[in-house]
């Protein structure tokens, strides 16, 4: 099967007619694509840039301004797609690039009988604390503090580059996030290592905290994982990413707290039903849970105030004065 291609080669027996449609087209869809670009500006940093990848992805294999070319492209199958594209060819990456091209083709004023792909649900990958803390002390100073800024507070990378040094309060010891994806904003805290790392980072991207394009980042973070996976023979560094250490943030935050509303707060969420997931992360990653805490016995209300304080939970009361409290360690 060939891929039908605007931008490749041009044939030399073409008659110069068609050499000049050929041209005019490839010339309209690039116009159509920087315009498209411009109207959808107002995306999050990360969604911007991904949606400008896509289409740039689909137009070198096909005409975007032929939807029956674009479809008979996403039905290529995995081997010629590995050749083409760099990226995890399935339902839900074929799914993605549809939505896109959707989008475009209203943009354009046309429709497409869109193709439907079933994505299988799976709960993501969650790294231990010991394997983040391992990756983050192999990265670089930047690298390392955009790692803990992200363990620490669970923000989206998007988020994290539009981080400015204004939106730290080094006294409060907080840092006010600034959301994306339409998404709540919030003010979370952080830790005094944390503000320790950041003290020592350059102002070369000022007002910004971090470099504002996530893709610069991304790369030298890949390269760094890929190097320690390497090292020390284990495959599961190549599964954490960005995305995965928020959900690390989200499941250990529901774990401590076992307060739902308050991960959907940290992460931002305004739709509850996206912080559902951690319970189930959660419950699946610490199923042998019932050890992992200790309990204390109070005998009088200072001392129930205390362990209340302290952050341990009522488990029973035997009597008017006495009463079982615990706490996760």
């Amino acid at each position: 099967m060939t891929i039908p291609a605007v931008n490749s080669a041009i044939p030399a027996k073409l008659t110069t007619t068609k050499t000049a449609e050929i041209i005019n087209t490839a010339v309209k869809v690039e116009i159509l694509i920087e315009q498209f670009k411009t109207k959808r500006q107002n995306l999050g940093i990360a969604d911007y840039l991904k949606e400008n990848q896509t289409l740039k992805q689909v137009s070198r294999n096909c005409n975007l301004i032929e939807p029956e070319q674009v479809k008979s492209w996403l039905a290529a199958d995995e081997k010629l797609w590995a050749e083409n594209i760099r990226c995890t060819w399935n339902n839900k990456t074929k799914t993605r690039f549809g939505c896109t091209y959707t989008k475009f083709l209203e943009y354009i004023n046309k429709t497409w009988d869109a193709p439907k792909w079933k994505i299988v649900d799976k709960l993501p990958f969650i790294p231990t604390e010991q394997e983040l803390d391992i990756l983050i002390a192999a990265c670089g100073k930047i690298t390392g503090t955009v790692l803990l800024m992200l363990k620490e507070t669970g923000m989206r990378i998007g988020e994290l580059c539009m981080l400015k040094w204004t939106d730290l309060n080094f006294e409060q010891k907080t840092v006010n996030i600034t959301p994306e994806k339409g998404s709540n904003p919030r003010i979370l805290p952080i830790s005094d290592k944390l503000i320790g790392m950041l003290n020592t980072l350059p102002k070369q991207h000022a007002p910004n905290v971090f470099q504002p394009k996530s893709r610069m980042l991304r790369e030298y973070f890949c390269t760094k994982r890929k190097e320690l996976a390497t090292k020390l023979q284990n495959p599961r560094f190549m599964q954490i990413n960005f995305c995965i250490i928020r959900h690390y943030k989200g499941t250990m935050e529901y774990h401590k707290t076992k307060d739902i509303m308050h991960v959907k707060y940290v992460l931002g969420h305004k739709n509850i039903n996206c912080t559902l997931i951690y319970i189930n992360l959660e419950a699946a990653l610490f199923l042998q849970s019932t050890d992992d805490c200790i309990s204390k016995v109070s005998h009088s209300l200072e001392e129930e105030q205390q362990l209340i304080e302290a952050g341990f939970q009522l488990v029973r009361s035997v009597n008017e004065t006495t009463a079982i409290y615990k706490k996760r360690k």
